[in-house]
């Protein structure tokens, strides 16, 4: 039976954020929730059925007190809130409201699903983090605001950036340009995070002091790191060599944390990922947090999760034929 409901609007700022530009948020909630929502008089009028309805009162509930906090709705907010309510874990939204750090431009960091929430947590509690999981995830960035935030509370003196130059090892020489313009390329989503986190003019400053280094995984060598905030990203491109080196930098005082996505290998086909082995090896171990990130966790165009969950199922049924195959190949050679 169609009913409606009033739902009374507290916060001022809560009508502009849920309704969204050319009300795109409204028009989510409508279309997954089968609802009409209706602006009238400074309160918002549910039309639906009475389910419906009461599903949308309690995500509108959860969505204005987050907005009371100081948080932006988006379409990407909305649509996990929508999937949290759906699961009945619609009050684990208050769970996305820690601030990690305040960007250069004003804006909160702030982790934006369950999945980021506790990558965060583990980074906190632990001297290595691993990071597993698919683009658009917040690895990196979210590991780049852990750092500065480290810093900016003098938990570290230094912050150090590294990731492999060239996803096939290495191999930099057939690259015009001297070492720097070889490698910069390669390194750049690293300073881009740095740059929104500090801005560009204290980045510069602080490369120039030697307080932040961005350099290729072999400049770590024979190196030992202490008092410092290292990152390793881009990890699925490291050789087993490679991860026990850099894993063994670690010195006292420091905290590292390695992101990668398993899903996107560039290493030639018979070499092992340092990755896959490095968290195989090292699941238990005490002072080590991992954590597999999902397409759930995905914060970019909603078109990229749409891609990661195409490109899963492709997946799954290549290896669902390859084990066909080796079934009827074992069938063939069995004696009666």
């Amino acid at each position: 039976m169609i009913t409606q409901e009033k739902f009374e609007i507290i916060e001022p700022k809560f009508e502009r954020e849920l309704f969204g530009d050319f009300d795109e948020n409204v028009k989510l909630i409508e279309s997954n929730l089968n609802i009409d929502i209706i602006l009238r008089e400074g309160s918002v009028i549910l039309i639906g059925e009475r389910e419906n309805i009461d599903a949308a009162i309690k995500l509108m509930n959860e969505l204005q007190r987050t907005v009371s906090n100081g948080k932006k709705l988006d379409k990407q907010s909305i649509s996990y809130s929508l999937s949290l309510l759906k699961d009945g874990s619609e009050d684990k939204i208050k769970e996305l409201e820690d601030i990690i750090i305040v960007n250069h431009s004003g804006k909160a960091v702030q982790p934006k699903t369950l999945g980021q929430k506790e990558y965060i947590k583990l980074v906190e509690n632990n001297d290595i983090t691993f990071g597993v999981g698919p683009a658009g995830t917040g690895k990196t960035y979210l590991a780049v605001s852990m750092a500065v935030r480290a810093f900016k509370r003098d938990e570290v003196s230094r912050i150090i950036l590294t990731r492999p130059a060239v996803e096939a090892g290495e191999s930099l020489g057939f690259l015009p340009g001297d070492l720097k313009e070889k490698i910069d390329p390669y390194l750049r989503p690293l300073y881009d995070a740095l740059f929104e986190m500090l801005g560009a003019e204290k980045v510069g400053k602080y490369l120039e002091r030697g307080v932040i280094e961005v350099a290729p995984l072999a400049f770590m060598r024979g190196r030992t790191l202490d008092n410092s905030f290292i990152i390793l990203d881009e990890a699925q491109n490291t050789t087993p060599e490679q991860m026990k080196m850099f894993l063994t930098r670690l010195g006292f005082g420091s905290k590292a944390v390695v992101t990668g996505d398993i899903t996107q290998i560039d290493l030639p086909t018979k070499k092992t990922s340092g990755l896959i082995q490095a968290v195989h090896i090292l699941k238990g171990v005490k002072g080590i947090g991992q954590i597999m990130l999902t397409n759930k966790d995905v914060v970019r165009h909603e078109l990229v999760q749409r891609i990661i969950k195409a490109y899963e199922k492709f997946n799954n049924k290549e290896e669902e034929k390859k084990e066909q195959k080796k079934q009827k190949g074992k069938f063939k050679n069995k004696k009666y």
